[in-house]
């Protein structure tokens, strides 16, 4: 005799996911629900609110990698449950990681002997290793002020007002007084003149920037240097140089292995580098790397136990994955030198593909250099109708991310756009860019202007018969809006019913 059951409507088990009833309900925003719910259903609820994220490799407003080889990814999954700190449990991870700092610092030319081990540490991105760098100028500088028998408690650090705003987070939460070089048009990076010229005996260090925010360019560091080594001959300081190499660190050894603003410079005493930048790595990955042992004092490094060895330990975080430090050693010795250099001569390549396309145009200035961080930055010729701002909005209806903003104080009134060029923007995604870009300004040229500026014309009545412009309301500026994107519609259905006929 064959046995039968009956499910209660409460029994999901029989039921698709988008029968049950937990897709009727909104998902918990506030409190913890008070009932379990499926684990099918909990993943679906969740990826569909993140199908309304953009997509990440059309993101061009973010250095940070979006792409991976298969194998690199299976690597992230399997160590995701590692945590890193915990050393003496995975020692493997902790050599990788070793390994990761002494092939940075002899890529930045670091002064290491044959079996010197670099010093150096892994962070979770370049904002805590400009922290634990700042740290370690600060604490030096106040050691020898003590030492001297000198006031220490105005330290100040010098930087481009371009800077990331990490380097403002620790300036105010380790109170440390930020001077800034203000930018100007046409010059939106640090200068070093100025720079030295604000050096004074509480500075710590000068920052500079290897790859601005702001449009890729590399600042001066050479030129930074041989000034500042002429300051300290004269004044008897001892200033030093870090630089923020986020973005360029891992393009500029490749690309430019002749510029000099490395440790073969002798007033940079430490360098950061983001491995989720160009170091090709996910997110959640950074390196700081000093010159050498003396440049990070003994005191700011602590030593725990009760993980079951000492370790000593110079970071701001704690627990943390093992993941993007392996997929870091990965990347290195997957790709090697010759990888790496094929990944951003492309980048380059495909930067200047997308140059030439927008100066063809006729419509743009471009903002970035040739020699820098695989960026184009560019700002409209003519804003009297249209702006920046409009241009990135209407972009994101083809699917890109393209950021505008505007420049740093004293170039404020200089608005751009910028695409990043990563490892997974090809050249056909580059000329496809310039179409859609061309496409948005034929269609805001059609527009009335974002605050209405123009109207129809007609006589003010006086002999002479000239005309005024009457600025239309809000209202009717909606309605032409309306009505423009009504007759574009109609028009493509128009030719749809002609082409089904022929």
């Amino acid at each position: 005799m064959g046995l039968s059951k009956t499910f209660s409507e409460s029994d999901i088990s029989i039921h698709s996911t988008f029968a049950s009833r937990y897709v009727r309900d909104s998902a918990a925003k506030y409190t913890i629900p008070e009932n379990s719910t499926p684990k099918d259903v909990a993943y679906q609820m969740i990826n569909d609110e993140l199908m309304l994220d953009g997509k990440p490799r059309l993101n061009l407003a973010s250095f940070v990698t979006t792409w991976m080889e298969p194998e690199c990814d299976k690597l992230v999954m399997d160590s995701m449950n590692k945590n890193y700190v915990d050393m003496d449990e995975y020692p493997v991870t902790t050599e990788l990681q070793n390994r990761c700092v002494n092939m940075i610092a002899h890529l930045f030319n670091a002064p290491l002997g044959e079996s010197e081990a670099a010093v150096g540490v892994g962070t979770v991105g370049s904002s805590e290793a400009i922290m634990l760098a700042g740290l370690a100028f600060k604490r030096k500088w106040q050691n020898k002020r003590k030492a001297e028998g000198k006031p220490f408690d105005k330290p100040n650090i010098v930087t481009g007002a371009n800077v990331q705003v990490c380097w403002e987070k620790f300036a105010r939460y380790f109170e440390v007084e930020l001077k800034e070089v203000k930018v100007r048009e046409g010059y939106y990076v640090m200068d070093p003149e100025k720079a030295v010229e604000m050096v004074d005996e509480n500075t710590i260090c000068v920052a500079a920037i290897l790859g601005s925010t702001y449009n890729g360019e590399f600042e001066d560091v050479k030129l930074l240097n041989d000034l500042l080594l002429e300051k300290n001959k004269l004044t008897g300081w001892d200033t030093s140089i870090h630089v923020d190499a986020a973005s360029g660190g891992f393009i500029a050894p490749f690309l430019y292995p002749e510029l000099e603003w490395d440790f073969r410079l002798p007033l940079v005493k430490s360098i950061n580098v983001s491995g989720h930048k160009y170091g090709l790595v996910y997110a959640g990955v950074g390196w700081n790397i000093w010159r050498s042992k003396e440049d990070l004092p003994e005191e700011l490094i602590f030593h725990i136990n009760y993980l079951g060895a000492d370790q000593p330990t110079f970071t701001l975080n704690f627990s943390k994955g093992s993941s993007q430090i392996i997929a870091q050693y990965y990347q290195l010795i997957r790709l090697g030198f010759e990888g790496y250099r094929n990944v951003m001569e492309n980048c380059h390549n495909n930067a200047m593909v997308l140059k030439q396309g927008l100066e063809k145009t006729g419509r743009f200035n471009i903002l970035s250099k040739d020699i820098g961080v695989p960026v184009v930055a560019f700002c409209l010729k003519d804003r009297s109708r249209h702006d920046e701002f409009e241009v990135s909005e209407m972009l994101r209806r083809f699917g890109w991310i393209v950021p505008a903003y505007t420049m740093p104080a004293d170039a404020r009134h200089v608005s751009l756009l910028r695409v990043v060029i990563r490892e997974d923007f090809s050249r056909t995604l580059a000329e496809r860019l310039v179409i859609d870009i061309t496409k948005v300004l034929e269609e805001l040229d059609k527009l009335p202007t974002k605050n209405g500026d123009y109207g129809h014309e007609e006589t003010n009545g006086k002999k002479n018969g000239t005309t005024h412009v009457v600025k239309k309301t809000e209202d009717e500026i909606k309605r032409d809006i309306a009505t423009h994107w009504k007759n574009i519609v109609m028009a493509k259905k128009a030719n749809k019913i002609m082409l089904t006929c022929s």
